[in-house]
């Protein structure tokens, strides 16, 4: 089973060129400015492998995907 993750974004980081929302328009919108604004869901884990490479193809490495911690 695939653990839950969500995508964060590094404000600092991310110059605003959508790259992100165009590849995974679903999920991530731009704001006004052309910022991207997340989904505050967990990814659902048919887009995880989507959201993978979203985050690998980031020119600027501002996004990042985080799972959650396996509970023992």
């Amino acid at each position: 089973m695939t653990r839950p993750a969500r995508l964060a974004v590094d404000p600092i980081a991310c110059d605003g060129r959508a790259l992100c929302a165009e590849l995974l328009p679903g999920f991530i919108r731009l704001d006004d400015w052309g910022f991207p604004v997340i989904a505050r869901r967990d990814v659902p884990a048919e887009l995880q492998a989507e959201a993978a490479t979203v985050v690998r193809l980031c020119p600027r490495l501002a996004l990042r995907l985080e799972r959650a911690r396996e509970e023992t």
